[in-house]
């Protein structure tokens, strides 16, 4: 792994010179985003994972990916990552890399902040270990400059993401203690630092604030009537859908889903967006249908205001990652139940 890293910055150089050599097809913007997170690819790849088609030859990830109707990339970027396999990576460095060779394939890209050096979600939100003992006013600046430092970073390389999430899963806030929604205040200027950075790269980069529980209308009422309350400027609002983690089936709250995509809207005057999603990779059936109803749910939004589904982790297969909502088989093949996607 150690070994990986190192050719990391050669890889980076290799892939700018490529870009600016080589014309781009991107996929049309404002067209409905089909996309796959897959932050575990490089390292997967490091560790010697082969993917298969379904006729049992070996290729490329995000082609397999391109060829089940993903047309968005999107990519996690921690700040100082350990080189652990299942909760390092993600570098500035090495999410260059992946952008430009999702770009390369005609990819959307969309950047997702944990503004950490390892997982932030609902239950953690562990500060960056170089800004631990920082100021509040430190810890702004903090958020400006390591958001402008990766866009420009990817920007130098040929690739202008088409989305920036400022924050991942942040019901409670970010960078805890300061950050927290207890002193929402505080939480509303590191958001607006990092949209102000976004916006210094591209005003026409979107930005996107993110919670979980997609289909829980009171918690997203209240934290963006919060926002709204304190001025936090943002784009998109972003939501995770995990039927699985909530231990319920789809069908139970899809419509809870729905409706809270089409209130996000109209409530907020926003453009919304499922950026996480994911399904038991054991019940193909049930999780392609899943699949199928969320992408509907979303393009039901009034006014084109639905922008797209983005799956977490599809590639992630078990036997590697332990992940259980991945879509991909244990023979390296991907899960028919992506065949959503190309509908």
């Amino acid at each position: 792994m150690k070994k990986y890293f190192k050719i990391v910055p050669f890889l980076l150089a290799i892939a700018i010179l490529f870009t600016s050599c080589k014309s781009k097809m991107v996929s049309k913007k404002g067209s409905f985003s089909k996309g796959a997170d897959v932050g575990w690819l490089p390292q997967m790849e490091a560790t010697g994972y082969k993917f298969y088609d379904a006729d049992g030859s070996e290729k490329d990830c995000l082609q397999l990916l391109k060829d089940r109707g993903i047309n968005t990339i999107r990519l996690r970027v921690w700040v100082n990552p350990s080189d652990d396999k299942a909760s390092g990576h993600c570098s500035p460095e090495e999410t260059v890399v992946m952008a430009v060779r999702a770009q390369k394939l005609g990819m959307r890209i969309m950047i997702d902040f944990h503004y950490s050096d390892t997982w932030a979600d609902p239950g953690k939100q562990k500060k960056p270990a170089a800004w631990t003992n920082h100021s509040f006013p430190e810890l702004l600046n903090d958020v400006y400059k390591h958001t402008y430092d990766v866009l420009t970073l990817l920007k130098k390389a040929g690739v202008t993401p088409e989305w920036v999430q400022v924050g991942n899963e942040i019901p409670g806030g970010m960078l805890w203690p300061d950050g927290s929604t207890d002193n929402f205040a505080q939480l509303a200027q590191l958001l607006n630092q990092g949209y102000d950075a976004t916006k210094a790269i591209d005003s026409k980069i979107k930005v996107i604030v993110h919670l979980d529980e997609g289909n829980k209308s009171e918690k997203f009422r209240w934290f963006f009537d919060k926002a709204t309350e304190l001025n936090v400027k943002y784009d998109v609002i972003g939501l995770s859908y995990y039927p699985f983690w909530i231990k319920t089936d789809y069908k139970e709250n899809i419509a809870d889903l729905e409706n809270n995509l089409k209130d996000m809207a109209a409530r907020y005057n926003k453009e919304v967006m499922v950026v996480e999603v994911g399904g038991d990779y054991t019940l193909v059936e049930n999780t392609r249908d899943m699949l199928t109803a969320v992408i509907k749910a979303v393009k039901n939004v009034p006014d084109n205001k639905g922008l797209g589904v983005i799956y977490w982790e599809p590639q992630g297969a078990k036997n590697w990652s332990h992940y259980q909502l991945s879509a991909w088989l244990d023979n390296g093949k991907p899960s028919p139940a992506l065949d959503a996607f190309k509908e």
